[in-house]
């Protein structure tokens, strides 16, 4: 499918790498819903589309991915701003690292656990599925496609580290609901797609003290740097123009292979 003239939903749009997603859509033709919970920062990256693309590329809208009635409103928002979504690319996601048995040897909070599982995986799936009703609805395309959705996991769905429980066990979630999506949305014509990746220079990474982001550069095999935003933004805008790519996981991350701690 191409991008040209089509409307992508990016949820965590307003930052890292959901902010780089939604630009190169958007430098490809895109009209762009930049979908977050902090509408300050959204509306931030969508007028820096729309003044660099044009005015009406890009529409900021707020939304908590783990709120039903927050997401519908958000969707008929996009729609009817931007019109019918064919590009759903699901980058939303938080991080956690809590021990099973803490300093003081009590047990980690089930309520962590919970918080992040809620949403990095039932949230991405809460705008999957409405994404994927409204956009089962739309005309086919070239080859019967009518859209595509992406997931973004973790190298930490296959090496999670010491502390990781949560947030490895919600990117190993959508790693492992990926395929049965996909084989799920073939009779609509929607493909499913979920890139893992490593470690990248987003935000969060970069509020570490550089001495950290250098030692963590050099445990990455080749290129030994961190990732670019833009680099995750390439792949994921490759899956959308790709009809053959589906139901498939792509580790981004320069060959590395967590350590365990």
């Amino acid at each position: 499918m191409q991008i040209q003239g089509h409307t992508a939903l990016v949820t965590g749009a307003a930052s890292g790498l959901g902010e780089a997603t939604a630009r190169e859509l958007a430098r490809q033709g895109a009209k762009v819903a930049i979908l977050d919970r902090n509408l300050a920062q959204a509306e931030r990256v969508a007028a820096a589309i729309n003044a660099e693309h044009g005015a009406g590329r890009a529409l900021a809208c707020a939304c908590d991915i783990t709120d039903t009635a927050s997401v519908t409103a958000a969707l008929e928002q996009a729609r009817a701003g931007l019109g019918d979504a064919r590009i759903l690319m699901n980058v939303a996601g938080i991080g956690s690292a809590k021990r099973i048995v803490q300093r003081d040897g009590s047990a980690a909070p089930l309520e962590d656990f919970t918080r992040v599982v809620q949403v990095n995986l039932i949230g991405a799936y809460n705008v999957s599925r409405l994404f994927a009703a409204a956009c089962a609805k739309l005309a086919p395309l070239e080859d019967g496609e009518r859209g595509v959705m992406l997931f973004t996991a973790s190298v930490a769905a296959f090496d999670g580290q010491v502390g990781q429980q949560a947030y490895s066990a919600s990117k190993g979630g959508l790693v492992g609901m990926t395929l049965p999506m996909a084989r799920d949305l073939a009779q609509h014509g929607i493909r499913v797609c979920t890139i893992a990746p490593g470690l990248f220079a987003t935000p969060l990474m970069q509020e570490l003290p550089e001495a950290v982001q250098q030692s963590l550069a050099a445990s990455i095999p080749f290129p030994s740097r961190l990732g670019k935003p833009e680099e995750f933004a390439q792949l994921a805008s490759q899956v959308v123009t790709n009809g053959h790519l589906n139901g498939e996981v792509i580790r981004l991350d320069g060959a590395l292979r967590m350590a365990p701690r």
